[in-house]
């Protein structure tokens, strides 16, 4: 039965070029399970802004998140432990028993946290191995300008303290809440 097309219409010769050209971008034979979107190229978007709207969550209860605990409640870990145990038994082994393993573990890291400040020392530790780092000429003079520098620090800022009620008063609004003094008392009161 022979059909009769009616050439003077331009829709079938357009389809007809898209086709042709849609043919060869389609991969025949293949049966896959997911989409190939590799040879899709995006040219145009357009956002609207629709305002803001209300978001439904299925459900008529709503999941709740737990709270955070307090400042300073985390656990220290066993391997933490070791580490801080060693530090200290170096400590007093240099300091002898005068001070109490706080005070040596905030003054060595006091020191630590000035001796990190040192560009010097920044990239020599970047520039060699740990050996070769240790056995630097700068790190002994490092070592005294942080010492000196902290002595200078906590001097200043003990003397600010003693002088000043407002920054006692301060210094206890913080050591109170955020560093969570009361806490860590009850803790060992227990």
């Amino acid at each position: 039965m022979p059909r009769i097309f009616d050439y003077a219409n331009t829709e079938l010769e357009k389809r007809a070029i898209f086709y042709k050209h849609l043919t060869r971008l389609l991969k025949f034979g293949q049966e896959r399970e997911t989409v190939d979107l590799s040879q899709v190229v995006l040219t145009h978007h357009n956002l609207k802004n629709r305002g803001k709207q209300a978001m439904q969550l299925p459900g008529l209860s709503y999941p709740t998140l737990a709270p955070l605990s307090e400042a300073g409640s985390s656990q220290i870990h066993e391997q933490q432990k070791a580490y801080l145990a060693e530090i200290i038994s170096k400590l007093n082994d240099l300091f002898g028993g005068d001070t109490t393993d706080g005070d040596q573990v905030s003054f060595s890291t006091t020191l630590a946290n000035k001796m990190m400040e040192s560009k010097t020392l920044q990239t020599q530790a970047a520039s060699n191995s740990k050996e070769q780092f240790s056995n630097s000429p700068d790190l002994k003079r490092e070592l005294v300008n942080a010492i000196i520098a902290s002595l200078d620090a906590h001097t200043d800022l003990s003397s600010k303290a003693l002088s000043s009620e407002s920054i006692q008063q301060g210094l206890l609004s913080i050591l109170v809440g955020p560093v969570g003094l009361y806490d860590e008392l009850r803790k060992r009161s227990a």
